[in-house]
């Protein structure tokens, strides 16, 4: 079974209104901040996939762990994990704190708007990969397309927002902070002929599919999100057209051509299959 989810286009007030064409737009000069995917029907898959469009700098924000999110109702924490598919010169990502701090010292600096010194500010360039695991503080900078894969939980804690006029959550967001974690940059490797890991977290994985057929498998039990990323795709006899993500729930045949690249995520760590 193959299920393309629907797109949802969400204006933010840091997005952009140079976006490519086959995103769409919002209205009349409203910014697109977000594109992300869902069943038709508003059903929660365990991940969700977005495209990010910035032309400012995010929120310095933090997601809870598993443990702290279901203890505040949700069903998962959230890690995320972001793919820089373009970055304008001087493009900066925010991932995690140049050194530990106290919660004393990390409530004073989202304060007084020091806490964006704590962040570790590193360049982005265009096939960069980071997986931001919960209680990373982080912030996405300005001038960057990204794509998304998380965690699907709508839970973010704001720090420090730069004076925009929304909730803060300092109680929520200093106690799932962990500013003792370091998180490098993900060096991709290789799996087996036209297939890599991009991503190869905790919570989820991400590889990339190339030129070639390959059989997928998938079930109800353990789906695959399928993300073509241009050229010729094709997964079940569909085409997959960019931008566009799918849900596979049962096993099938994948063939991309020569210029094609297909993103296969799923829950848990790397399955050779």
């Amino acid at each position: 079974m193959l299920t393309r989810l629907t797109e949802h286009r969400v204006a933010k007030p840091w997005g952009r209104t140079d976006v490519p064409a086959a995103f769409g737009r919002i209205g009349d000069g409203e910014p697109l901040g977000e594109v992300w995917f869902q069943r038709e029907d508003g059903g929660e898959d365990a991940l969700l996939v977005k495209y990010l469009f910035t032309s400012q700098r995010l929120s310095i924000q933090v997601h809870p762990g598993d443990q702290a999110a279901v203890k505040a109702g949700y069903k998962r924490g959230k890690d995320e994990a972001w793919l820089v598919l373009d970055a304008e010169p001087g493009a900066e990502l925010g991932i995690a704190t140049k050194q530990p701090v106290s919660d004393e010292t990390l409530r004073a600096a989202a304060l007084d708007g020091s806490i964006v010194d704590l962040i570790d500010w590193r360049p982005a360039e265009s096939g960069d990969v980071y997986y931001s695991p919960a209680g990373a503080l982080h912030s996405i900078g300005a001038g960057l397309t990204l794509l998304e894969v998380q965690q699907n939980t709508d839970l973010t804690y704001r720090l420090y927002d730069y004076g925009r006029p929304r909730e803060l959550h300092l109680d929520a967001g200093i106690s799932a902070s962990r500013t003792d974690l370091s998180v490098e940059k993900s060096s991709p490797r290789m799996v087996g002929k036209g297939r890599q890991l991009l991503v190869e977290g905790p919570k989820f994985t991400v590889e990339e599919w190339t030129a070639g057929r390959a059989a997928l498998s998938a079930s109800s039990d353990a789906p695959r999100w399928l993300i073509p990323m241009g050229g010729s795709v094709t997964a079940g006899g569909v085409d997959l057209e960019q931008p566009s993500v799918w849900i596979a729930e049962g096993s099938l045949q994948v063939e991309i051509g020569g210029d094609g690249k297909l993103l296969v995520a799923y829950e848990g760590p790397f399955a050779n299959n």
